[in-house]
């Protein structure tokens, strides 16, 4: 293993017994840009982590969107945070060291960090690090949390699965950390759920609405999406992110690790029988989501498979922070689009029934090139 001279400082808004964000601190500098000429530059070839979607101050009517979601949903997203701990827990036990993956991976990394505490009387360490598509693992944060723990088991966690993009990074990273550096690491993703059937350590396989996912930098410590720009970031550091401090007053992110936390002693029946049933299923990887891009791709005719945008999760993004051409949707009546069909009508976004895929709906990105 390579020295690595990248320090740790405290980034975010979580406690850092919570979790510890490998980032390097980029608050200081400017980098967004509005959401249109951001879309174009993208679509001309600038890489997405080189800069960022502007952090605005939640509207009113997204943020009783994420607490509406979050009072239906919480017991399902407890329940599945459980499921998918119990499995970490029963593989790699107290040598485990719970790495979610910035940002969406971090409140999942938190959760499963508490319940681990309250029912096994174990604090596992928790780091937060950057995963950029096509790129791969900040590798300087992989080698400073093996030298910190060098005799732990690296779990990766993140929020859920769209197409799989991400699983398939993580695990081109992990096979190239094992070419170049002799490091083994288990390249499979926890997850909450896994509509795109990209691992086999999930909560469910359902697609349906993790409330974090309506919410940017509020619900994730004040911590943006993480930053790869070469002007900023050198080889010994690690990749960086901005911490908006200017969101106090309307960070939520401590407000939902409690909602959910608080869950946990209310479903302990439930998670034996879900636990019960999946140790029965015949449970395998096929990107089968993928297959459903492609056919979307062929169908709607675009040639950029980052224009498609899977999942419940995914497809609230879209809508919140990217540039919408039209919305499809498996199941109208389905308790888990009625905010997809809210926020498509506010902003005047076309949906298409769709039924024919794993998902309960899919985010088509406009293509403004």
């Amino acid at each position: 293993m390579e020295p690595v001279s990248a320090t740790y400082t405290k980034i975010g808004s979580y406690a850092e017994e919570d979790v510890k964000f490998l980032l390097k601190d980029l608050s200081a500098l400017s980098l967004e840009g509005e959401t249109e000429s951001r879309e174009k530059r993208i679509q001309s070839g600038e890489h997405y982590s080189e800069s960022l979607p502007v952090e605005y101050y939640p509207p009113q009517e997204y943020l009783e969107l994420f607490h509406r979601a979050l009072d239906d949903y919480k017991t399902k997203v407890a329940l599945h945070v459980v499921v998918v701990a119990e499995q970490i827990f029963k593989d790699k036990g107290e040598t485990t060291i719970l790495v979610s993956l910035a940002r969406a991976g971090t409140p999942i990394g938190i959760l499963i960090k508490n319940y681990l505490k309250l029912k096994y009387g174990i604090t596992l360490p928790h780091y937060s690090i950057s995963i950029i598509r096509g790129i791969g693992l900040d590798t300087n944060a992989v080698q400073y949390i093996l030298r910190s723990h060098p005799n732990g088991r690296i779990q990766f966690v993140d929020g859920w699965t769209g197409k799989g993009a991400i699983s398939l990074t993580l695990s081109e990273s992990c096979e190239q950390l094992k070419n170049m550096h002799g490091i083994e690491l288990d390249d499979r993703l926890a997850v909450v759920a896994d509509p795109g059937h990209c691992t086999t350590l999930f909560g469910t396989r359902d697609d349906f609405l993790i409330p974090s996912a309506c919410l940017n930098s509020t619900v994730s410590g004040l911590v943006s999406r993480t930053v790869l720009n070469q002007a900023y970031i050198g080889p010994n550091d690690f990749h960086g992110a901005k911490y908006y401090k200017e969101l106090e007053e309307v960070d939520l992110s401590h407000h939902y690790i409690e909602v959910i936390t608080n869950e946990f002693s209310k479903i302990e029946d439930k998670v034996s029988e879900q636990l019960q049933k999946k140790s029965t299923e015949d449970v395998h990887v096929s990107f089968s989501g993928y297959q459903t891009v492609k056919r979307i791709m062929e169908e709607f005719h675009l040639s950029d498979v980052n224009l498609v945008k899977p999942g419940v999760g995914e497809t609230t993004r879209v809508l919140l922070r990217r540039v919408p051409w039209k919305i499809l949707v498996k199941d109208m009546e389905s308790p888990y689009v009625q905010h997809i069909l809210m926020l498509c009508r506010e902003r005047n976004v076309e949906i298409e029934l769709y039924p024919h895929m794993d998902y309960s709906c899919c985010g088509l990105i406009k293509n403004v090139r």
